[in-house]
């Protein structure tokens, strides 16, 4: 097919039981000229299986609105994790601690551990690396080790995790029409796997509370001299230490009042919530830059020559704008919980009923004219606010920040090998996330 398809002829045509099977071909196969004639023939489709809203303004009106336009989706497979929580004191307390405990100011030194962690990782595969597995899925893994203090584990074993979590948290619902068999599978995966992480993270939480127990009963003296120290530093100029410590002994050490309800419990689930988030959408969306950047010659060259600059904001602009091209989903899903009128006093209209799945496609979102000018050119440095990277509104991704450091500079250690290459393109095996991506440089 061609951007030239009249895709909304060939559905109109189709009998009923075929409809969304045809628009689930579109979004998996061919979603830019698709989505591209939602945009301007019908923005709003409403499906036999779900609503499709095109529209950026459509969208972000839908994603503020989560009490209406629900993540129930979410909550059979999160448990009582905040993601699964709509607009409620859980959901605003919870992300409200871990963003500030996830402190940006720690970010640079974020970004230096990336690097250091990506570099080792390319020095030591010699002159090529499978990318998916030894590295953009080891790089976020390692992260969660040295940063997020998930420690004392198999790194594989966090990949596994992480993997499973995800596949049936956001990529086996009834839109994703998979056969019954395979849906089965994943789901029993994704059971397999939560005995052995529940009992990872009691363990993790009684060894590392007890090591912060015994550290605060043997710092106390050591108070004012730490105190000092950092004052000095701040009094000099002199750049931050290195990290020194990470998120789970940030929040064992940290006292907070029953009245927060934030115990050992709460730590847990978000310290488990850290690594099922972390991995697999970090190594999707470098390994799909990455196959981008190396079929567009052109911004390849111009990536290349960003990487080697002291200042990165060149060069994270061609990465953001390259994951606009080949977003880690094309949308967001949501389940209304009452009726809603979308583009209301418009020719576009259309009333969603309660119980409906609505598909809002994000990725058509930022290709509207409205909003991106020239939106099919490829043009950094466009403005950040109006990017879907990292979702939109309430539900907006906790380790955004680290994200926007940690993406940009896997994707910057890959290409400051000389002669990168690719030997194959990205085998997607029978799942959403990449599964085999050979390199080769020198």
């Amino acid at each position: 097919m061609t951007a030239t398809t009249d895709y909304l002829a060939q559905y109109d045509a189709a009998a009923e039981a075929d409809k969304f099977p045809l628009v689930r071909h579109w979004l998996d196969t061919e979603p830019l000229p698709f989505f591209k004639q939602l945009r301007e023939q019908r923005p709003i489709l409403v499906t036999p299986v779900c609503t499709l809203l095109a529209r950026f303004d459509d969208i972000t009106e839908v994603l503020n609105m989560p009490k209406v336009f629900t993540v129930e989706l979410y909550i059979a497979k999160m448990g009582d994790y905040l993601m699964a929580h709509d607009d409620d004191a859980l959901h605003t307390r919870e992300k409200s601690l871990m963003q500030g405990l996830l402190n940006r100011d720690d970010l640079p030194q974020v970004r230096a551990l990336v690097a250091r962690i990506g570099k080792a990782i390319l020095d030591g595969a010699g002159t090529g690396i499978e990318v998916v597995n030894d590295y953009c899925r080891m790089v976020p893994a390692t992260l969660v080790q040295d940063y997020f203090g998930l420690t004392g584990c198999d790194k594989k074993d966090l990949i596994e995790w992480s993997y499973w979590n995800q596949y049936d948290n956001f990529h086996n619902h009834p839109f994703d029409l998979m056969p019954e068999e395979k849906r089965l599978y994943i789901v029993e995966r994704h059971n397999a796997v939560g005995p052995p992480l529940g009992a990872y993270i009691a363990e993790l939480m009684a060894r590392r509370l007890l090591a912060v127990k015994a550290e605060q009963a043997t710092s106390s003296l050591l108070v004012l001299w730490y105190g000092l120290k950092k004052l000095f530093r701040l009094l000099s100029g002199k750049k931050s230490e290195p990290l020194t410590d990470d998120m789970v002994t940030r929040m064992l050490r940290t006292n907070f009042p029953d009245a927060v309800n934030f115990d050992l419990t709460r730590v847990g689930i978000n310290a488990g919530g850290l690594l099922i988030g972390a991995i697999e959408t970090t190594s999707q969306a470098v390994a799909q830059i990455l196959q981008f950047l190396l079929d567009n010659s052109a911004w390849l060259d111009k990536a290349v020559i960003a990487a080697h600059r002291d200042d990165n904001k060149e060069f994270d602009s061609i990465v953001w704008e390259a994951l606009r091209f080949v977003p880690i989903a094309p949308y967001l899903f949501r389940k209304t919980a009452g009726p809603y009128t979308v583009g209301k006093d418009t020719p576009r209209e259309t009333m969603i009923l309660p119980g409906t799945y609505v598909l809002t496609l994000t990725q058509s979102a930022m290709f509207d004219p409205l909003i991106f000018a020239n939106p099919d050119d490829f043009v950094p440095e466009r403005n950040w606010y109006h990017y879907f990277h990292f979702g939109f509104g309430s539900h907006e991704c906790l380790g955004k920040y680290v994200g926007m450091v940690m993406i940009p500079e896997m994707v910057r250690q890959v290409l400051l090998k000389p002669g990168i290459r690719a030997l194959g393109r990205i085998d997607y095996k029978d799942g959403p996330f990449p599964e085999q991506y050979e390199l080769a440089w020198g």
